[in-house]
């Protein structure tokens, strides 16, 4: 029998989804490799102070921990590379050896040295220790050669400011090292052909981000593992090309986006000629090494992960008869894309379901899960809001898109004509898309009477090229404008109050909810989280990767220089007349000093605006660790019914304004 639910304003409703449960729910599972009947993946433990270890499930279901667990005394081991600031791609394993990057913490150096290990052994260290200045990541491993293939950052040989990088291959019984390729600003993907006589990867150049442009690389490998008579196969300045891999015959595949979506290509002889062409993305942008998106299951058969629409699908490739069919599966984000015999496994999460390491049996087309990041109890599920699409138009007569997630609730609704206040985000990047993975936080806010909208602005991702790029120049309008006009439509559908629109974000995203607050008079507050305020920072902090990115989206440095004050919200902060703030500050963060988020919160005090304040210690970027994580989050509710004056049935701690400031509705 189904109850009838009371009338309550938004808002106010009592949940079961709490802060606690939110930090409870922090494992964080990352890249995949499978070795025969062995899948291996990593674990981010917030548990350990967010160490990532390697962990191995063989065909029995015995799962192991690769790496030494943590011991008083001894040196811990974590798997996680740094390469252009990002990472990624920081083990491999071959016939149950598993070659990895270590990122040692609180010591001299953050190490970055390539260990081998068997599972219950002591890793041994395959490269000298330079103080942490050579880093790896892509790690791959050419096992007839006893080596391993890899992009190597050296940090001892800068140029201009940035780091010197090369495609090697590191023995795995000594230190000798072999450069492959060197000489231009980025590497990645090195991959070698089924029988070892062939090697392709991608290369790019400053200010070209890898989504811009690159290029597909292939040579051949001589007996000694040396590269002879390379040649450009695909791609250039306008073409992005992503994951290389070979078929089992050893015809190479890769994704292009040359017909404006990325798409499944293969080269035949010396021409590129399309395997599956449909609007819908097979790739990704490469923020970070070792992604994949498809793999081969069988000589012919293919298993492609594919974003149409802003929404991740799983599907079957013949490359035969060309033949493709979707896959059911109740997952809508999906990644690491990795293939054993007959089997694929994935990354998995839905709208209902937390991410997990899936295996997919191809024979039955079912999906088992591995292991999840973390239980979905059954008496929440009522409890969570679903994303519904949002096409909407915008500015410069351009369409965007979003996922709206309603107030949801078995037991309450709000009263009749009482329309909920909305939550703005959006994702980083801002090249990146809105994930529909089922995300705590959101419901956390839907289950008590707020509307979500998640915004894919342009310049996300999911949605072609044409759409991808059309931010750069933009950045700071666009994204801005397209955060408002969701708000609008929103408002105008009926599913939001004008006079309750509230936007949050934490770094690049948290630049745009800055944006909105600093140049559109809309909000009625809005929460900052380690957010971007002032873009010239950006140029003394980026990473490799990123360090001629404003080049993309904003203009080339330093002709556009004054590009960097004028949509700073951080310089136009006394724009902000009536929008209460809420900063939340990490105090270790380097990319956002916590002495500019005291200045910000000065000014805005002086100009009688209401600012609250949470510093969190140890923190370096947005709250990470389980404790900073719940409290975080209270302050961030506790901060909106003060201002909006909710009345909720909840014990909070109260959120101290300065100055004081009468709540409304």
């Amino acid at each position: 029998m189904t109850l009838a639910r009371r009338e309550a304003p938004h808002g106010s409703w009592k949940s079961p989804i709490t802060a606690e449960l939110l930090a409870a729910h922090t494992l964080s599972l990352g890249e995949v490799a499978v070795d025969g009947d062995d899948v291996y993946w990593l674990e981010s433990r917030p548990g350990e102070a967010g160490r990532n270890t390697i962990v191995r499930r063989t065909a029995d279901g015995t799962l192991t921990d690769v790496l030494p667990t943590p011991v008083e005394g001894r040196a811990s081991y974590s798997a996680r590379g740094l390469v252009y600031g990002q990472g990624g791609g920081s083990f491999a394993v071959s016939e149950g050896l598993v070659v990895f990057v270590n990122h040692a913490r609180g010591g001299a150096h953050p190490d970055q040295r390539l260990y081998r290990v068997n599972p219950g052994r002591t890793p041994v260290a395959l490269t000298p220790d330079t103080g942490g200045k050579h880093r790896y990541g892509d790690l791959s491993i050419d096992r007839a050669r006893n080596r391993v293939l890899c992009v190597r950052e050296d940090w001892r040989n800068l140029q201009e400011g940035q780091p010197r990088i090369a495609l090697v291959a590191v023995d795995i019984d000594g230190q000798k090292q072999t450069v492959l390729a060197q000489g231009r600003d980025f590497y990645s993907s090195p991959v070698l052909s089924p029988n070892g006589r062939r090697m392709a990867w991608l290369a790019w150049d400053a200010p070209s981000m890898p989504w811009d442009g690159c290029e597909l690389w292939v040579a051949d490998v001589d007996e000694e593992g040396l590269l002879h008579h390379a040649r450009l196969v695909a791609g250039g300045s306008t073409e992005s090309i992503f994951q290389p891999e070979w078929s089992p015959q050893g015809e190479l595949y890769f994704v292009s986006d040359r017909n404006n979506w990325w798409n499944l290509y293969r080269l035949q002889g010396r021409s590129v000629v399309p395997v599956l062409e449909h609007k819908a993305e097979f790739g990704a942008a490469q923020w970070c090494l070792g992604m994949s998106t498809y793999c081969f299951v069988s000589p012919r058969h293919v298993v492609c992960a594919f974003n149409e629409q802003g929404q991740w699908r799983l599907g079957r490739l013949d490359v035969v008869l060309g033949q493709f069919s979707e896959l059911e599966t109740p997952y809508t984000d999906i990644r690491q894309v990795r293939g054993g015999f007959a089997t694929a496994y994935f990354v998995g999460g839905g709208p209902d379901e937390s991410a997990s390491v899936v295996r997919l049996d191809m024979e039955s087309s079912k999906t088992h899960v591995v292991k999840a990041a973390g239980p979905v109890p059954e008496e929440l599920r009522p409890y969570l809001s679903r994303p519904e699409p949002l096409h909407y138009p915008t500015s410069e007569l351009g369409e965007a898109h979003a996922w709206y997630y309603p107030p949801t609730h078995p037991g309450f609704q709000g009263p009749a004509g009482e329309k909920p206040p909305l939550l703005l985000v959006s994702h980083g990047g801002p090249t990146g898309s809105a994930s529909t993975q089922l995300d705590w936080t959101v419901q956390y806010f839907t289950s008590r009477g707020f509307g979500v909208v998640d915004v894919n602005h342009r310049g996300s991702t999911g949605y072609g090229r044409e759409y991808r790029l059309s931010l750069y120049g933009n950045w700071g309008v666009m994204d801005v404008d397209d955060l408002a006009n969701a708000a609008l439509r929103l408002v105008q559908n009926g599913k939001a109050d004008a006079k309750r629109l509230i936007a949050r974000g934490s770094g690049s995203a948290g630049y745009t909810t800055l944006s909105l607050l600093a140049f559109r008079d809309i909000l009625r507050c809005g929460t900052s989280i380690a957010s971007i305020a002032h873009l010239d920072t950006l140029l003394d902090s980026s990473n490799k990767l990123e360090a001629h990115y404003l080049d993309q989206v904003l203009g080339p440095q330093p002709e556009f220089k004054q590009l960097l004050q004028d949509r700073s919200p951080g310089v136009h902060i006394d724009n902000i007349k009536r929008s209460p703030l809420l900063f939340i500050q990490g105090l270790k963060d380097t990319r956002v000093p916590p002495q500019q988020t005291d200045d910000l919160v000065r000014r805005l005090r002086a100009n009688g605006v209401p600012t609250a304040l949470l510093l969190l210690e140890g923190e370096t970027l947005a709250p990470q660790e389980p404790a900073a994580l719940a409290r975080a989050l209270e302050t961030e509710f506790a901060f909106y019914v003060r201002v909006m004056g909710l009345g909720v049935a909840e014990p909070l701690v109260p959120v101290a304004l300065e100055p004081e400031a009468a709540a409304r509705r």
